[in-house]
Order: C-alpha cells, then sequence, then structure tokens
C-alpha cells in the first residue's frame, strides 16, 4: 500500500516561477530555462509512489533534485505544481497549524551534517523533538534514553555532541528522529558525511532497526552501492527529471541509459543478485514415481544429460541418463532408488557466495526456495553475465541451452 504519492510535481526556483511554468511542461531543459529567464529548474513532472514499510532510496548527481524533491514531502520547499499525498491527504493542502502538527507527528528527519544543538547534551538533543511536541520532561527523558541505547549509545547521555565521534553524532540524529515515532523517516544524505567503516556499520544499524520498526523510510544518497544496499525501490534523478525507477535488480540489469550505467561500472553485482537471478526453470523435471523408459526417452529426446527429480515440491535428487540406463536394466518400477544427491543453495544466496561454490565444483547446483521448494537449476553461464558488467554491443548467445546442461 502506497505511503506517499507524488503527482507531478514541478519545481522552478526564481522570482516568478508562475510564468516559466508551462515552458517547462513543454520541456524546456534546466541550461535553457536558466539563460531565457534567470529561473532554474529544480524538478520536472515528477511522479512517484512510495510503499508503507519500505526503504525507497532517491538518488543522484549534485545538483539533480534529489534533496530538493525530499523537501517537498514536508514542504520545507514549496511546489511550483503538483501534490503530495501521505496517507491520501495532499500535504500542499494543509494550512499552516496542519502543518505543523503534521511535521510533528508524521514525519522526522535526519540530516547530512547531524543538526545536533552544540549546547544542549546527548539526551537533550535526543528528546528535542519531544519537547517541541510538549510532552513533560520526565516521559521525553524516558522515550530519548530508549531510543539512545537502541542505537548503541546507553552511557552517553549526558556528554556533548563535541565529545563524540561523527558516527556517534549521526546515532544522536538517528535517535531524535525515532524518538517522536514519526510513521515516515527522511534521511537527507545522512551517512555521506562518514568515514567508509562508520557508514557501513550505520547502514547495518539503519537495516536492523528497520527490521524491527518497519518505517518508511526516504533515504537521499549520491553513492550507488549504498543505494543498491539499502533500497527496496530506487529513483535516479538528473537535471530534475527522473530518468528510471524500480527495484535494485531492475536498475542493475535494465539501466535505462548511459547516466544511470555511468553509476554501475564500479557497482559489485555480486553482493546485490541472488542465485534467483541466475536460476534456469528446466523444461523436464521428473517424479519419484517416473519410470524408468519413460525418464530415458524423455532426456533423450531433449538431450539432456541429467534431469531434476522432485519429490512433492522438494527436490529429491538428480537422474542421469546413465542412471536411468541401469534402472531400466535393473528393471526397476520407477526412479526413486536411482536419483542422485544434488548440493542446493537458497534463492537469496547472494552471487559472490554462488561463484565461490562453483569455483570449487563443476557439480549441478540446485537452487531452493521457502521450505526447501525447488525452483530451478543454477546456470553458470547467468552467473558470468550476471557478475560481468553488459558490454554494449554484445551479441547475444544462442539460445535454446537447456538447464541442465547449463549448470552442469
Amino acid at each position: 500500500m502506497s505511503k506517499i504519492e507524488v503527482k507531478n510535481v514541478y519545481k522552478i526556483f526564481g522570482s516568478h516561477p508562475e510564468r516559466w511554468l508551462d515552458a517547462a511542461r513543454r520541456g524546456v531543459g534546466k541550461d535553457e530555462l536558466l539563460a531565457r529567464s534567470g529561473h532554474v529548474l529544480g524538478l520536472r513532472d515528477i511522479s512517484l509512489s512510495i510503499d508503507e514499510g519500505s526503504i525507497y532510496v532517491i538518488m543522484g548527481l549534485s545538483g539533480s533534485g534529489k534533496s530538493t524533491l525530499i523537501r517537498h514531502f514536508n514542504r520545507l520547499i514549496e511546489p511550483s505544481a503538483g501534490s503530495i499525498l501521505v496517507d491520501g491527504v495532499d500535504v500542499v493542502s494543509l494550512g499552516r497549524s496542519e502543518l505543523e502538527r503534521f511535521r510533528q507527528k508524521k514525519m522526522s528527519m535526519v540530516f547530512q551534517r547531524f543538526g545536533l544543538f552544540p549546547h544542549r547534551t546527548v539526551i537533550e538533543n535526543a528528546a528535542y523533538g519531544l519537547k517541541v511536541q510538549g510532552l513533560p520532561r520526565s516521559e521525553r527523558r524516558q522515550r530519548a534514553r530508549h531510543w539512545l541505547e537502541q542505537v548503541g549509545l546507553s552511557g552517553f547521555e549526558e556528554k556533548y555532541p563535541h565529545e563524540l565521534s561523527g558516527g556517534m553524532q549521526q546515532r544522536v540524529g538517528l535517535a531524535r528522529a525515532l524518538a517522536t515515532d514519526a510513521e515516515i523517516l527522511l534521511m537527507d544524505e545522512a551517512f555521506s558525511a562518514l568515514d567508509p567503516l562508520i557508514r557501513r556499520e550505520m547502514q547495518d544499524q539503519l537495516l536492523a532497526l528497520q527490521a524491527r520498526l518497519n518505517k518508511t523510510i526516504v533515504f537521499i544518497t549520491h553513492d550507488l552501492d549504498e543505494a543498491l544496499r539499502l533500497g527496496n525501490r530506487i529513483a535516479i534523478l538528473k537535471d530534475g527529471v527522473l530518468v528510471q525507477e524500480g527495484t535494485p535488480e531492475d536498475i542493475l540489469l535494465a539501466p535505462a541509459n548511459d547516466y544511470v550505467q555511468s553509476f554501475l561500472q564500479d557497482v559489485n553485482r555480486g553482493k546485490v543478485l541472488n542465485a534467483a537471478h541466475a536460476c534456469n526453470t528446466p523444461s523436464l523435471t521428473l517424479t519419484m514415481r517416473s519410470r524408468p523408459a519413460h525418464a530415458l526417452e524423455r532426456m533423450a529426446g531433449m538431450a539432456y544429460e541429467y534431469t531434476p527429480v522432485l519429490d512433492g515440491k522438494r527436490l529429491a535428487g538428480i537422474l542421469t541418463r546413465a542412471a536411468a540406463e541401469r534402472a531400466l536394466r535393473d528393471g526397476a518400477r520407477d526412479v526413486a532408488a536411482y536419483a542422485e544427491s544434488v548440493a542446493s543453495v537458497p534463492a537469496d544466496a547472494g552471487l559472490d557466495e554462488v561463484l565461490g561454490r562453483l569455483l570449487r565444483s563443476t557439480a549441478p547446483l540446485a537452487v531452493t526456495g521457502e521450505d526447501d521448494e525447488f525452483l530451478g537449476m543454477l546456470s553458470r553461464r547467468k552467473v558470468v553475465e550476471l557478475v560481468t558488467p553488459v558490454v554494449e554491443g554484445r551479441e547475444d548467445e544462442a539460445g535454446g541451452e537447456s538447464a541442465s546442461r547449463d549448470a552442469a
């Protein structure tokens, strides 16, 4: 279910934005608009939908409009046109007092530069949003203390920001945002000022908290690795225009243009994609009760050297052509006793892990889902294609290769 709906939002910065709105709607670009009018095109016709309980990442280079967009959600910036619906209510239509209540109760924000008050202690900073809401001192300190504990800052309550590391200061900012119990968390380049190790720890912290809290989080970044690691969906902006939106897999496997492709060059694809992406569903599967003659005929007709044997939805093993011939010679009623065991990996196993398995063994590898349900056989060709960046103009390999031969 959508928590936030952005519909046809435009933003033009300048003294008379309304005069140039039609030009922006006709497609006048950012540079041309600036040259003709002295106005800056911040956003052009942005529409997107953010699901409740998801982490939605908005990314792009400096000047792409990502921070401008997120500030429309709580109307720190007013749109030139369009609407922003939160739980079906258009934020643009809210009056002053309604907007104030909305900001206090519905959304919290975590900034890039922490935004802490240097003269207030850690617990006073964490409790600041609750003070604005008018909660009694004892209650706000109790809630602030709880959230400081959740972000790993127990024992630091009476310290001042200058006594903390950058990562610890950002944890205070996160605790302050969470303490208000807002349903939506806006994070504007929240980790970009941190060194790589601390940044990774903060990402881990956010994912662990999200697993428990199920907030709706809108996360701004210019780092695609961070976007791919955190986002359920990703929107990529360029010069105020939405150029691609989709899941991390959508972005990796089908970049919309050269601008998106440029972000992907140094991405470790093996950490984002998983075994399910490199899985072939075989055209032929057998059951434990399959007759040897029938199995051998089907395998020979499709040029399969082996095929999966299922016990219900689970994988019992694989039947090789040699084993099927042996079962036929033995006069066996079915192939159950001739299915050979086969290793498997869960569908969510990262391709870096899968690649390590493939390098250690040439044996077939199955892919399984929940309750060990058989999903298919791992395709070595697909693994290589997925972990290798796409080369423009590369010819597609010939189709029709069987799942069993590909995985063998």
